[in-house]
């Protein structure tokens, strides 16, 4: 099984392994993707005004541009390590054991506007891209990655059951054909239900953990359903390829 888990726009800083080396990355045919954008973050680091307006930054944020602009030097860290905020902080991470842990890194991956996708145990820099992020003197991030991350997703993927937990933004980066997909919906007294975007992070958080920490090797949608009740989810089968969960 492969749980694929959203980014996030909050990363931690430092780290204690060497500088970016594009070659160590898993799925290394993303790798001239991946050094072209590389290469534009840091150039567009030159300019903070241009950073501002193709990153969607703030006037606050020089220290997201001096992240992209030390990309090439800067200490990295596990990806999931680096990566931070609502879902993570469900995910909690920190706290598994070592046979957990053991069963993230091969489990979890994790879609990145800059590296395509990542697994757990990839060594990473602090930067700043977003999947709508347009830079100039590019393609769009979807044009430039459609075309080599979802050949690579599906031989990534092929022969095992699939969790895709990323956004449309990032799915649309690189699709997975057949992968199970989770939608978070609040219930109402009255029986109505609604997406609300705090508790979708968090349960997709709760719900990666749940898969995780299982001893279980689920092989379809429904096997999924009984490791998330079992770990305390609500959770319903709408489809043989969407998974429900109920806050």
């Amino acid at each position: 099984m492969l749980v694929i888990l959203p980014p996030s726009e909050t990363k931690s800083d430092g780290g204690d392994l060497g500088p970016l080396d594009l070659d160590a990355l898993s799925l290394p045919q993303l790798s001239v993707v991946r050094d072209k954008l590389v290469t534009a973050l840091i150039d567009l680091a030159g300019d903070p005004e241009a950073s501002r307006a193709a990153l969607s930054l703030g006037k606050g944020a020089d220290a997201e541009i001096a992240r992209n602009a030390a990309l090439r030097t800067a200490p990295t860290r596990p990806a999931l390590e680096r990566y931070t905020g609502v879902l993570y902080d469900a995910l909690d991470a920190a706290s598994f054991t070592a046979a957990q842990r053991a069963k993230a890194q091969a489990r979890l991956a994790i879609g990145s506007a800059l590296f395509g996708v990542v697994r757990a145990t990839d060594p990473i820099p602090a930067y700043r891209l977003s999947g709508g992020s347009k830079l100039p003197g590019c393609s769009t991030l979807a044009a430039l990655w459609k075309p080599v991350l979802a050949p690579a997703l599906r031989e990534e993927t092929a022969g095992q059951l699939t969790v895709d937990l990323r956004s449309g933004t990032y799915a649309q980066l690189g699709r997975i054909p057949g992968a199970v997909t989770a939608t978070v919906l609040t219930e109402r007294p009255d029986g109505s239900r609604t997406v609300v975007s705090h508790f979708n992070k968090h349960h997709k958080g709760l719900l990666a953990r749940a898969l995780v920490c299982s001893r279980a090797e689920p092989t379809d949608i429904a096997a999924l359903a009984r490791i998330a009740e079992k770990a305390g989810l609500r959770v319903e089968i709408a489809s043989s390829t969407e998974l429900l969960v109920l806050t």
